[in-house]
């Protein structure tokens, strides 16, 4: 009796253990980051997107300075232009003694001034004809006076409106050349150009 019952209580062990499947498994949770970590990682990031910014904003005022010098360069090449069509302009042409016809090397002078007049329709100009000392006042004023429309008329028949030229004849009371000799009455014998337009930037034709 006694052996049946050791036999039913090994059975009834062997039974739980059988039931049971061996130790349960464990769960293993992961070791939270210390602050000092996720710190570092945040200030890594912010470090890398203030660099970011900066190179960006760098790249910007680049730009920006390139633009502006772009933009100087651009004006002082219009002033220059500008300034070299003003010296076209006002170039003179000059006349034989006691005449007012356009001599063919002057012609040349007046048709530089054509697409200069062309490329800037608002402009306005006069034109002063100028004598040597020789000849009365009131002759030498006419005389200026016929020059004067003679170089208006040329530019006239070129394209150039009447209404943006006028004439002035000063005779011989502005010479260039102040000496009493032949060559400074050759140089006293012209026409003389002025920009009647204010503040104007001339255009190129």
């Amino acid at each position: 009796m006694k052996k049946r019952v050791q036999l039913l209580i090994g059975a009834s062990l062997m039974a739980a253990v059988a039931a049971c499947g061996g130790p349960a498994p464990q769960t293993i949770t992961p070791a939270p980051i210390p602050d000092y970590l996720a710190q570092a990682e945040k200030a890594r990031a912010d470090s890398i997107a203030a660099l970011r910014a900066a190179e960006q904003a760098k790249a910007r005022a680049e730009e920006q300075r390139f633009a502006e010098r772009r933009r100087a360069d651009s004006l002082a090449a219009l002033d220059r232009g500008s300034e070299q069509l003003r010296r076209t302009l006002a170039e003179m042409i000059h006349f034989d003694f006691d005449n007012a016809y356009v001599r063919p090397g002057d012609a040349g002078v007046l048709d530089r001034k054509v697409p200069v007049l062309k490329a800037n329709p608002m402009l306005r100009v006069q034109i002063a004809g100028n004598c040597d000392e020789r000849g009365s006042d009131e002759y030498n004023l006419a005389l200026g006076n016929r020059r004067a429309i003679s170089a208006k008329q040329y530019l006239v028949n070129h394209g150039i409106d009447a209404g943006r030229i006028e004439t002035a004849s000063y005779g011989k009371e502005r010479p260039i050349d102040p000496a009493h000799e032949q060559e400074a009455w050759a140089r006293n014998r012209n026409d003389q150009f002025e920009i009647l337009t204010a503040n104007v930037v001339l255009q190129q034709p």
